[in-house]
Parts: structure tokens; sequence; C-alpha cells
């Protein structure tokens, strides 16, 4: 099941992409690295969704298991 996190979290990755390719198109150092700072919180917070992820189906697995 995809968490809010992870679809957030690639959404600001390609939006960054897009940001840093237009600054390197009109030659803007600072729209590049912008994009390059938004692409990498993406990444990051798409991680975290993906650990979050992880977490809660193996508490579902626990919770699943016979006592």
């Amino acid at each position: 099941m995809i968490n809010k996190n992870q679809v957030e979290g690639k959404l600001k990755e390609i939006g960054g992409k897009i940001q840093e390719e237009f600054g390197d198109a009109i030659d803007s150092p600072t729209q590049e690295a912008k994009g390059q700072a938004t692409k990498v919180e993406g990444k990051a917070q798409k991680t975290m969704g993906d650990a979050q992820e992880k977490v809660e189906e193996k508490l579902d697995d626990v919770a699943r298991r016979p006592h």
C-alpha cells in the first residue's frame, strides 16, 4: 500500500528534476541548485515513506499471527 510520504516524495523528486533541468536550460545556477535541493528532499521523503510502509507491513504480520 502506497502512503502519503511516498507519493509526495516522488512528486517533489520529479518537480525538483524539472526545476533543475530548467535552471540548466536557462543557465541559472540558482534555479538549478533549488531543483537539486527539492529533488533530494523528495527522495528523502519517499525513502521515509518506504520505511514507514515496511514497518506497517511488519506490524500487520505480527497482528495476524496466532497468539
